[in-house]
């Protein structure tokens, strides 16, 4: 499917019809960013209820990561719903469930044995990682990061800082969380090095949580994204999960991956922290997992992972469609979605650093793989954050026909199917070219 063409009017007779009825009956919490209402897809292609067909770089938050309705995930959901649906791993076995936690031993970055828990979601995931450190460690501290985005259940809400209006109305949140300063290369002082930013958010921890206000003994574990995600995209040095894995192992304390939007090949790696060269104690991972199918995965060094039988459980975690949904998944990525992400997104990377030279409104483009942020900002030198223009590009674009979303204050980030083209690439980054000259201008 060739993409964009656009039938009609935005949105169509039917988008609009169909909204009308969303606005009386569906939560108005949703954050809607603009008006599409998806009828199908094929691969990096969505088209909606008015035949208009729109190129993908939002891939359902992250989600899509084998493209929409992969074939080869489709016969794996068909093949298991018509043996059955449901069967509760809490409570019973299913070979699917036990087969796919044996890949995740496969695959996930750690030594010396791995358990993995299902849950539905990334929020649920990050749920299973926090309740799973308190209980192994037998601490109840949490250090987290400004800018972070964990899930939006009370536990993963209280470790999220990405914006005020998420937690807004809903506190006291869970004690115990205490919050660092995670390291952005562009907004760091004038000639830092990367290893001294990184430095600085470890010694931030060491010297200011650590020194003033929670013993090292009482804290369970770090929660971190490998690669930040809702807060900007923002890939820290490589040095800052090396110095916090030491700074963990130091105080025995647990260092608990957030991969939920990184991970599952997004990076052109299985999971981002393997760019880093560290090993974490616990993953979390979600959205990607399953190419749209609900569900989560808490892992865990096998040690680790000692919680007793009723200490923690889910009626429809790891339901038996989701998780061959799952494997189908990882077979995609392992032979040939994790490479194609990794070239691909070197090439939409090097096209949109070259929209910097048109457009003095790029501040900055940072990402790995296929996820890739770009910061706009009012001024270079500055760096005052282009709030508005971002948000007024994320809507030209879809009006053009390409489907993106911010990330962060003022970033766009380019998420999409790992099964992306270099010539899809070249034509999101040809829309996404005349987007920002209709709303910034070129210089």
């Amino acid at each position: 499917m060739d993409a964009p063409v656009l039938k009609t009017p935005l949105p169509g007779p039917k988008a609009a019809a169909l909204i009308a009825r969303d606005s009386k009956f569906v939560s108005p919490s949703y954050t809607r960013d603009y008006p599409l209402v998806m009828a199908g897809g094929n691969g990096a292609v969505v088209e909606d209820v008015d035949g208009n067909l729109f190129l993908d770089c939002a891939a359902g938050i992250a989600v899509n990561s084998t493209g929409h309705s992969h074939p080869e995930v489709v016969k794996a959901h068909l093949d298991q719903a018509q043996k059955y649906l449901h069967m509760s791993g809490t409570d019973f076995y299913y070979e699917p469930q036990v087969r796919l936690a044996e890949v995740m031993a496969e695959i996930v970055p750690m030594t010396g044995g791995v358990r993995t828990f299902f849950a539905n979601s990334g929020t649920e995931a990050v749920e299973a990682m926090v309740k799973l450190a308190k209980y192994h460690s037998k601490r109840f501290g949490i250090i987290a990061f400004l800018g972070s985005f964990h899930g939006r259940s009370m536990g993963s809400l209280s470790l999220t800082s990405s914006k005020t209006t998420q937690r807004k109305g809903f506190g006291p949140l869970v004690p115990g969380v205490y919050h660092a300063p995670y390291p952005n290369l562009y907004r760091a002082p004038a000639g830092m090095s990367p290893e001294s930013c990184a430095q600085d958010c470890v010694d931030w921890i060491e010297q200011q949580i650590l020194g003033h206000l929670i013993s090292p003994d009482e804290v369970a574990a770090v929660v971190v994204e490998s690669i930040q995600g809702e807060g900007g995209y923002i890939v820290p040095p490589i040095e800052f999960h090396q110095r916090l894995r030491e700074l963990t192992t130091k105080h025995g304390i647990l260092l608990a991956c957030d991969e939920v939007q990184s991970g599952m090949g997004r990076t052109g790696k299985m999971f981002a922290i393997e760019h880093f060269g560290v090993e974490p104690d616990i993953i979390a991972t979600a959205k990607g997992i399953a190419s749209g199918m609900p569900l989560g995965v808490c892992a865990a060094r096998a040690d680790v992972m000692d919680w007793p039988p009723g200490a923690h459980a889910s009626t429809f975690g790891g339901n038996p469609v989701s998780c061959a949904a799952a494997l189908a998944t990882i077979k995609l990525l392992r032979e040939s979605l994790i490479a194609n992400a990794a070239e691909v997104g070197t090439h939409l990377q090097a096209g949109a650093k070259a929209l910097m030279d048109k457009h003095q409104i790029i501040g900055d483009v940072r990402g790995k793989g296929l996820m890739i942020g770009i910061e706009l900002v009012k001024d270079r030198k500055t760096k005052e954050r282009a709030i508005d223009a971002r948000d007024a590009i994320v809507q030209k674009c879809f009006y053009k026909g390409l489907l993106v979303l911010g990330a962060g204050r003022n970033s766009i980030r380019l998420s999409p199917p790992l099964v992306l083209t270099k010539s899809q690439a070249d034509a999101a980054l040809k829309i996404l070219d005349a987007a920002i000259g209709e709303v910034a201008g070129r210089t």
